[in-house]
């Protein structure tokens, strides 16, 4: 495969300090100090992770964003609900922005690995090593997600992948390949299952921001979901949660969530005292300030999905009476709360950042009851997991009366077998869940899922299929520019 030369847009990223591109490549990746000990090389791996936003863009493209009509605010997410390629890089909660803010953290954990490997890959660097290793395994794996085709075994061999970076870049610009998605794979899997033994909880101060092992097995959950390794889902599952602890760890919904006001939801939701977050990530963005007021969201037309009469359970699930706004205007579930860094102390201006939700115990729960339902080797453990889900969710459970079934999967879904009746249930799960936060276009595109966008005026109709190319967001402009081959339009 020829060879190109791209930019990663780590030389003068915010992470390295430097004040040009001629002065990074004097200094090292952290100009503070050099990374000559265990320390100073886990403090550098808190930038291994993207302090950019998928979640403005991806629920946008989903089937969880509708057209409310206003006139409120558009961008950044109007381009992504009309499937326009966004070509503005410096523009926060963009794909290009997100491809930067990727980059930039792979950088980070490569700068890392060398120092570990200059260290002498000694037992007090080994915690480091597996987060490093972890986390660039994650990053390119929502790299691969986004910008390329979901992997299909079929044909992963031959589609486009993005470039893997392995290497620290020494020079402004370096030479690499988008690979193939087979290939891109093959390398997460590597990194992860070399990291992950190598995970110390104990060596985080505050361990919901970084990848601890039950994160690490949140994040394998994901991996082997998309590529259809179902027992592997399983196994990192339980190596979280056995079945019956799981749901001591899910979001009190029904209970102390539903007690709550806005502020105080919206405060607890990204919190790292909240036992369902196994990864929260800082993220430079405006999502918190805004997606209340996009006009592409949560609108009238999206609205029905958390009727009771629209999920296989048939009972209404607590989050439906936290859908706060009272008009298409401003309809939202308070889950974001924008932080404001000012510049200076006495500074009117300054950075927005955002706590998101990277893996949850939910997402576990749900990744797990799937796979066991694929496997179709034991519905009752998918059941238990939908059982332990709505005992948290559906107001004034009952364990006898809302004890769920496989005649009310399949009475819900009548055309489908017991296990597609039973996937479905989980999606539609999946999909109140996740509002607002990016995860139902991940499964949109896993499972090829056909999508409609219609504007409120009638005038726009837009459709993509099983493999519109536009499901791929565009690699983006610079990158292109500099020779990295873009994505079919």
């Amino acid at each position: 495969m020829k060879k190109n030369k791209i930019f990663i847009y780590i030389a003068c990223s915010s992470l390295l300090l430097s004040t040009s591109c001629k002065k990074f490549l004097e200094h090292q990746p952290d100009d503070r100090t050099e990374l000559n000990s265990p320390v100073k090389v886990a403090e550098l791996l808190a930038n291994a992770y993207p302090h950019g936003n998928y979640l403005a863009f991806a629920e946008a493209m989903s089937d969880n964003a509708g057209d409310k009509g206003t006139t409120g605010r558009d961008l950044p997410n109007a381009s992504p609900w009309n499937y326009i390629d966004q070509i503005d890089a410096t523009s926060q909660d963009t794909p290009p922005f997100y491809w930067n803010a990727c980059y930039k953290a792979i950088a980070a954990a490569n700068y890392a690995l060398e120092a570990i490997d200059k260290g002498g890959n000694t037992a007090e660097y080994s915690a480091s090593k597996g987060e490093a290793l972890v986390a660039r395994a994650y990053v390119h794996f929502m790299l691969v997600t986004f910008f390329a085709k979901a992997y299909d075994p079929a044909t992963a061999a031959s589609d486009p992948g993005i470039p893997y970076v392995t290497q620290p870049q020494k020079v402004v610009e370096g030479s690499y390949t988008r690979g193939t998605v087979a290939s891109v794979y093959e390398n997460i899997e590597k990194d992860l299952i070399e990291g992950l033994p190598l995970i110390k909880n104990q060596s985080y101060r505050v361990p919901k921001y970084h990848f601890t092992t039950q994160a690490a097995h949140a994040f394998a959950t994901r991996f082997y979901l998309f590529k259809k390794d179902y027992q592997k889902v399983i196994d990192h599952a339980n190596a979280i949660f056995p079945a019956a602890t799981i749901s001591d760890n899910l979001r009190a919904w029904n209970t102390t969530y539903n007690a709550l006001g806005y502020y105080e939801l919206q405060a607890l939701y990204t919190n790292s005292t909240e036992p369902a977050n196994l990864l929260l990530q800082e993220a430079n963005s405006y999502w918190g300030r805004n997606y209340a007021s996009y006009n592409y969201g949560l609108s009238s037309s999206i609205l029905p999905i958390f009727a009771a009469a629209n999920n296989p359970s048939k009972k209404a699930f607590a989050y439906s009476n936290k859908i706060f706004g009272g008009t298409d205007v401003v309809y939202n579930i308070p889950k974001f709360r924008e932080h404001f860094v000012k510049e200076t102390i006495s500074a009117n201006f300054g950075d927005a950042y955002n706590m998101v939700p990277l893996f949850t115990s939910e997402e576990v729960l749900f990744n797990r009851a799937e796979a066991n339902a694929m496997l179709g080797n034991n519905n009752a453990l998918t059941i238990a997991d939908i059982d332990a889900y709505l005992s948290k969710r559906i107001v004034g459970y009952s364990a006898t009366a809302d004890k769920f079934t496989e005649a009310k999967a399949t009475a819900f879904f009548p055309a489908l077998s017991v296990k597609d009746a039973l996937v479905n249930t989980i999606l539609n799960f999946k999909r109140q869940e996740f509002m607002h936060e990016g995860l139902r276009w991940l499964d949109i595109l896993r499972l090829k899922i056909p999508i409609e966008h219609n504007s409120l005026d009638g005038k726009t109709k837009i459709s993509l299929g099983a493999n519109d190319p536009k499901r791929l967001i565009q690699i983006p402009q610079d990158a292109v520019a500099a020779g990295l081959a873009a994505n079919p339009r």
